[in-house]
C-alpha cells in the first residue's frame, strides 16, 4: 500500500500523455521546426496550417449545435415534463455562454486529444454552473479493463494565496506571516479528488476537506477528441500532420531563400586571384585582368523554380490528404461542383466530423444528464427520466425550403410530430413556437374562406 499522498501520486502519473498534452499545444501555437538551433543567417518560415486545419474543422463539426428533451410517451404529464427539461437545459446553456465555452473545448480537445466538463452546483448564485477545466490537470481511474466505469476523477490547478482564501477560508501552508509566497510565485496547487461517495480538497499537499459528495455523482465528463480503440484517453488532430506541416515549412523557407538570392544576385568572377570594390549595379564596370570572366548566377535557369513549386504542391495536397479536409473546405471550388459532386469532394471532412460527432454526442447527453439532475436536487422539480437529444446542424450548405418540404411531407405522413420538425428545423423553443401559431391561428380567416372570398370578389 502507498504512503503517498492523493496530490503526489498525481505528480507521477500519466507523464507521456501530458508531454503529448505539451507538444501538440506547442506545435498549434507555431512552434514547428524540430531543432530549436539555428545559425544567424538561416531563414525559417513558419506556415501555420496546422492551426488553420483544427479550427475549420472545428468549425464545421459545431455548426448548429443544439438540444432537445423528448417526452417518454404521448400523455400530457409526459409532454410537460419533456418541454420543462428542455426549458431548463436551455437557460443554462444561456447563463453559462455554452455556445462559446462548447467550441473552446472542442478547440482544447482537437489540439490536446482530450475534452473535459465540469457541472456543479453554485450555491451562492442558486444555479447550475458549467465550466470546462484544463485536461492537462485532470487524471482519471476506471475499474478493470471497462474503461467506461469510472470511480475516481481528481482535477488539479493553481490558485493565489488570496483567491485560496477567499473560495475556501483558509490560509496556504506556502504563505508566510509576512504575506510572501515561500513556494512557486505562481500560488498554491489545489487538487480536487471525487468519487460517486466521496469528495476531498487538498492545497499545498494539505487536506483540508473530507466529506460525502453531495451530489451522488462524480461532476466530470471526460471525453476524447478520436478514440482509439481499447483506450481511454484520445488522439489529437496534430500527429496526422505534423510532418506535413514541417516538411512544408522547410520547401518554402528553401524556395523563399532561392527567390530572394536570384533577386540580388550573385556575382561570379572566374580566374581572378583577389577581388575589391566589385559592386553589382547598373552601370558599373569591373577592370578584369587576362582570360578572367564574370557573370551573374542565375539560380532560376533550367526550370528548377517549378521544381520546388512542384514538390510544395505535392506536400500540399499530402496535408490535406492526412487532415481530411479538402481544399473545397477552404472556399476553392474549381470545377464548380455542388449537389451530390459536392458531398462527394468534401466526404473525407464529413466523415471526420460524423466520427468526432458520435463521441460528442454522448458527452454532450451525459453533460445534459448531470444538468438535470442537480437542477432536480436543489430545487426540487423533476425532470426524469433525463432524455435529452443532441440536434446536429449540416455541415454542408443545404437549401432550406427543401428542408422544409420533407419537414411538411414527414408530419403529414405521421412520421414525425410538429415538434420533431420544429428542432430538426433548429427553432430553439419547439413548445413555445407552437402555442404561439395555436394562439394565432384563431384571428387568421381559414385557408378555405380566404380562397372563396377572393374568388367572389
Amino acid at each position: 500500500m502507498t504512503s503517498l499522498t492523493i496530490p503526489q501520486q498525481l505528480a507521477r502519473l500519466d507523464a507521456a500523455r501530458l508531454r503529448a498534452y505539451a507538444d501538440n499545444l506547442a506545435f498549434y501555437q507555431g512552434e514547428q521546426w524540430p531543432d530549436s538551433r539555428r545559425s544567424r543567417r538561416e531563414r525559417r518560415l513558419v506556415f501555420n496550417y496546422a492551426k488553420a486545419l483544427i479550427e475549420k474543422t472545428t468549425s464545421y463539426l459545431m455548426t448548429g449545435l443544439n438540444f432537445a428533451v423528448d417526452p417518454v410517451d404521448e400523455t400530457p404529464e409526459a409532454q410537460e415534463t419533456a418541454r420543462r427539461a428542455e426549458k431548463a437545459l436551455l437557460d443554462v446553456y444561456d447563463a453559462n455562454q455554452l455556445a462559446q465555452l462548447d467550441f473552446e473545448t472542442e478547440l482544447d480537445a482537437a489540439v490536446l486529444g482530450d475534452g473535459v466538463f465540469k457541472v456543479t452546483w453554485d450555491t451562492a448564485e442558486g444555479r447550475v454552473r458549467v465550466s470546462a477545466p484544463d485536461v492537462q490537470g485532470v487524471f482519471v481511474w476506471w475499474l478493470g479493463d471497462d474503461t467506461s466505469r469510472i470511480w475516481r476523477v481528481a482535477s488539479r490547478y493553481s490558485l493565489l494565496p488570496e483567491e485560496v482564501e477567499m473560495l475556501y477560508g483558509v490560509a496556504p501552508a506556502k504563505s508566510r506571516p509576512d504575506g510572501r509566497l515561500s513556494g512557486r510565485a505562481k500560488g498554491s496547487e489545489v487538487v480536487e479528488v471525487w468519487t460517486e461517495q466521496e469528495f476531498e480538497l487538498w492545497v499545498d499537499n494539505v487536506r483540508i476537506e473530507q466529506k460525502a459528495n453531495p451530489y451522488g455523482f462524480i461532476p466530470f465528463v471526460v471525453y476524447p477528441n478520436l478514440r482509439e480503440p481499447k483506450q481511454f484517453w484520445g488522439v489529437s488532430d496534430v500527429p496526422a500532420i505534423s510532418e506535413s506541416v514541417r516538411e512544408l515549412n522547410r520547401a518554402l523557407s528553401q524556395l523563399s531563400m532561392i527567390l530572394e538570392l536570384s533577386g540580388n544576385p550573385i556575382a561570379v568572377l572566374e580566374n581572378v586571384g583577389e577581388s575589391q570594390d566589385i559592386a553589382v549595379q547598373p552601370g558599373a564596370v569591373w577592370e578584369l585582368p587576362e582570360r578572367a570572366r564574370a557573370y551573374l548566377l542565375d539560380l532560376l535557369q533550367g526550370g528548377g523554380v517549378k521544381l520546388h513549386v512542384d514538390y510544395v504542391d505535392l506536400i500540399y495536397r499530402t496535408l490535406h490528404d492526412l487532415g481530411e479536409s479538402p481544399r473545397t473546405a477552404f472556399g476553392e471550388n474549381r470545377a464548380g461542383l455542388s449537389g451530390v459532386a459536392l458531398n462527394v469532394e468534401m466526404d473525407p471532412l464529413l466523415k471526420k466530423v460524423q466520427r468526432k460527432r458520435l463521441v460528442r454526442s454522448a458527452a454532450y447527453r451525459k453533460r445534459c444528464e448531470m444538468v438535470l439532475r442537480l437542477l432536480e436536487q436543489f430545487t426540487g422539480v423533476s425532470y426524469a427520466p433525463y432524455r435529452a437529444r443532441v440536434i446536429w446542424g449540416p455541415v454542408l450548405p443545404e437549401d432550406r425550403s427543401r428542408l422544409v418540404e420533407d419537414e411538411v411531407q414527414l408530419v403529414a405522413a405521421g412520421v414525425h410530430s410538429r415538434r420533431r420538425a420544429a428542432n430538426e428545423l433548429g427553432v430553439e423553443d419547439p413548445e413555445e413556437e407552437l402555442r404561439r401559431c395555436q394562439e394565432e391561428q384563431p384571428a387568421s380567416p381559414p385557408l378555405s374562406a380566404a380562397g372563396s372570398g377572393a374568388a367572389g370578389a
